[in-house]
């Protein structure tokens, strides 16, 4: 089933003597389930699309749809709604909370909705130990690691059960123990889950984890590549190659 669907999304800025144009009628489809990244070169739109397809920034022409819902038509109040009920975020500065303890950073998304105190615990409790993150519930943000704090986030996205899950470059800040732990942590969850995970990375380590890449370049799909049934470290291979027909990734980005 789609979960997502762009078409002819178009994204400029500036004005009409000094307009640039980012994102340049692109299409884009996404399955229920799906783990896709997203990567390109410094430039190339990547981050804007995740911007504009995650109801961040408005686009400024095109649909996009998801859950069959047109939220590019949604107006201020309605988009809120539907991000609080449908849409997880993870993003590279983790965004908490710190008067909240760990625990209660990641109810944050429960607490607007009607859930049990009972439930919530539940989930809590499921999500925590599947990110092996129990021990920390009562722990303030200051008084653990990147590593944890992304842990962290990635709990407060699921919590909801969203249908659909926008990661911005989760590993950017952290270690390569801290980045491969959390990515597997990623992985278990959209297997065990089936949540939809949408990440934009420049690592195509990080990429190699999902199913699905979508190389962006000049505002457009440039080409993808499957996974299927191949080792990571072969999906790995071919990430690499793709990446240095490219001419190669930075971090800096739109």
């Amino acid at each position: 089933m789609q979960i997502l669907e762009a078409t002819n999304i178009q994204k400029n800025y500036g004005n009409k003597f000094n307009k640039q144009e980012v994102l340049t009628g692109l299409d884009l489809k996404i399955v229920k389930g799906e783990f896709v990244s997203i990567m390109g070169a410094s430039g190339s739109g990547k981050t804007t699309l995740l911007n504009v397809l995650s109801s961040i920034d408005r686009v400024s022409s095109g649909i996009i749809k998801i859950q069959g819902k047109e939220i590019t038509r949604m107006k201020e109040k309605q988009l809120a709604e539907f991000r609080k009920h449908h849409l997880g975020f993870i993003f590279q500065e983790y965004n908490l909370l710190d008067t909240l303890t760990v625990k209660e950073n990641i109810l944050l998304p429960l607490s607007i909705s009607n859930a049990s105190k009972q439930e919530a615990d539940r989930r809590f409790n499921e999500l925590a130990s599947q990110l092996g993150i129990n021990e920390i519930g009562n722990k303030y943000p200051n008084e653990i690691s990147g590593g944890q704090k992304q842990r962290t986030s990635a709990a407060r996205a699921f919590i909801h059960n969203p249908s659909i899950i926008f990661a911005d470059e989760p590993t950017g800040a952290l270690d390569s123990r801290s980045a491969s732990d959390l990515l597997n942590k990623l992985n278990q969850l959209n297997i065990s889950s089936g949540a939809t995970i949408v990440m934009v990375t420049h690592d195509p380590v990080a990429a190699s984890y999902s199913s699905r890449v979508i190389f962006i370049k000049d505002g457009q799909i440039y080409t993808q590549l499957n996974k299927g049934d191949q080792s990571r470290q072969a999906f790995f291979k071919d990430i690499m190659k793709t990446q240095g027909v490219l001419g190669g990734v930075t971090q800096n980005e739109h």
